[in-house]
């Protein structure tokens, strides 16, 4: 059974606000918050309130198109004449920013405008993101964080989720 280790709303709302100021000191504005669903909507509808960007929504864990990789060719085109700054709430293996990435490539996006913020950053992970609240390192750290919206959910489906990707947790 995985460490669940709860990521209480206090930790929660430093952890926003952290990222926040980071934006605020690098001189780069994004035009648009993007969050990536699910995990990262709320920190990006947290993020977008802290900042007043405002911000847009890409559901990259249902897999479905029109949620998905529609959204993504019309944000590469988007990337072209705006900042986009796409929201997650942790970069673990670094698979969905690469996804992202690539799809914005494919779809001609300008990847000089786009960048990434989570709250979690693991340090081994195959993608760098811009900002980060905390970082992990995931060879010694193989907890499986449990943040506020997850919260509600049975422990269960929770342990469940933890174990799509059994070697980040082993």
């Amino acid at each position: 059974m995985p460490t669940l280790t709860p990521v209480d709303q206090p930790e929660f709302l430093t952890g926003v606000h952290y990222v926040a100021a980071r934006i605020r000191e690098s001189g780069w504005r994004p035009d648009v918050i993007i969050g990536i669903g699910r995990g990262g909507l709320i920190p990006a509808v947290y993020l977008s309130h802290a900042t007043s960007i405002p911000m847009l929504s890409v559901d990259h864990s249902s897999h479905l198109p029109d949620f998905s990789a529609g959204l993504l060719a019309t944000l590469a085109g988007m990337s072209a004449a705006q900042r986009l700054l796409f929201v997650d709430d942790i970069n673990d293996s670094g698979t969905t920013i690469t996804h992202i990435k690539a799809a914005l490539r494919d779809a001609g996006g300008a990847i000089d405008n786009v960048r990434f913020a989570t709250l979690i950053d693991n340090v081994v992970s195959a993608e760098r993101v811009d900002y980060r609240f905390r970082t992990i390192d995931r060879t010694a750290n193989k907890d499986w964080f449990v943040f506020p919206w997850e919260q509600v959910s049975p422990v269960d489906k929770v342990i469940e989720d933890s174990a799509v990707v059994p070697e980040r947790l082993a």
